[in-house]
């Protein structure tokens, strides 16, 4: 059931009438690592942050100001990833989405690289929506609404929780805290080219062999096994998927390459993040650094830059201030 906030009372005249702010941070996010796919995720130590207020003015139109990995996105405000989720929470709750919205947002979520700057955008603007019309939603509402817009759980899931998820189908989809191994860290190797997950999802097969399905099963077990003990040669088996990669990797140049620097240095296995062009290593934290090198210097030999960056295993999900006032401060990566 879905909560209404009280009914605002009817303010004197000459009364300034208060209006809600709300600034949303929410994590980027990894997703399937290798045999979790479309059901494991985990939030990435990268954010959105938006500030979301409504212009009530009779004439206005949404205006979205975007900057850091957003500022080159040429997108209309009514096909935003954020209007888009506020506009869905609001059907949800039953309520009506306000007509116009001024936007800041900044993001530093690579876009279009695997790491779910995508399904970011969809739960800041459902989380704003909660926060500028009063009413609030479950976890399990809001993994809904997200989801069904996003196509698939698994990163909007770790972008809601934080830290590692498995995402269990039905009615509702039930979220399952994934224990990670201390010690545990992930690599991320940044590729200076794209994979539209349009792409990446053509190439899949509409049907696989059930001794395939069945492996796929023992796999994804493996890797939540894997995860929680650190077991390296569990975890290097459980990265090496059947239902995704083996399809995928065909538009990555040098995955092949950069998997293997990876698991020469140090790291315990490689895999697509999401469906690339990141790749993600799952590495003892104190081979991180040098596995992040052996991946840059493989990529830099085909003559693409790339950026890395190391993941602890637990980043903190999204979060929600409201600000009772008429202002709109600038949005920042990183801000609370």
């Amino acid at each position: 059931m879905f909560h209404r906030a009280p009914f605002a009372r009817r303010l004197p005249v000459g009364v300034a009438r208060v209006r809600r702010r709300a600034v949303v941070r929410v994590p980027g996010s990894t997703a399937n690592l290798g045999a979790g796919f479309d059901c494991v995720g985990a939030a990435v130590d990268r954010c959105l942050t938006a500030s979301v207020v409504v212009q009530r003015e009779a004439d206005a139109t949404t205006q979205i100001q975007r900057g850091g990995a957003l500022a080159g996105l040429d997108v209309a405000p009514e096909e935003d990833w954020i209007v888009v989720g506020l506009r869905a929470a609001c059907r949800a709750a039953g309520r009506d989405a306000p007509r116009a919205l001024r936007i800041r947002v900044s993001s530093n979520i690579p876009v279009a690289r695997g790491l779910g700057s995508s399904a970011a955008a969809v739960v800041a603007g459902a989380v704003a929506a909660t926060g500028i019309c009063g009413f609030s939603l479950t976890e399990a509402q809001l993994l809904e609404v997200c989801a069904s817009v996003e196509g698939h759980p698994d990163n909007v899931a770790a972008a809601i929780h934080g830290g590692f998820v498995l995402v269990v189908p039905g009615s509702p989809a039930r979220v399952v805290p994934l224990t990670v191994a201390r010690g545990l860290s992930l690599v991320f190797a940044v590729p200076d080219f794209e994979v539209t997950t349009r792409d990446a999802r053509a190439v899949l097969p509409r049907e696989l062999p059930h001794r395939t399905a069945t492996r796929a099963a023992a796999l994804g077990a493996a890797l939540v096994h894997g995860l929680a003990t650190g077991d390296g040669d569990t975890l290097r088996v459980a990265l090496d998927d059947v239902l995704h990669v083996p399809y995928r990797r065909s538009l990555m140049l040098g995955y092949d390459e950069v998997c293997s620097a990876a698991v020469a240095a140090g790291a315990l296995g490689a895999t697509l993040s999401g469906s690339g062009s990141t790749l993600v290593a799952v590495a003892p934290e104190r081979q991180a650094p040098a596995v992040a090198e052996a991946m840059r210097a493989t990529w830099r030999r085909h003559g693409i830059d790339t950026d890395t960056f190391v993941n602890s295993a637990q980043v903190e999900g999204r979060s929600l201030v409201v600000h009772h006032d008429c202002e709109d401060s600038p949005a920042t990566a990183g801000a609370a």
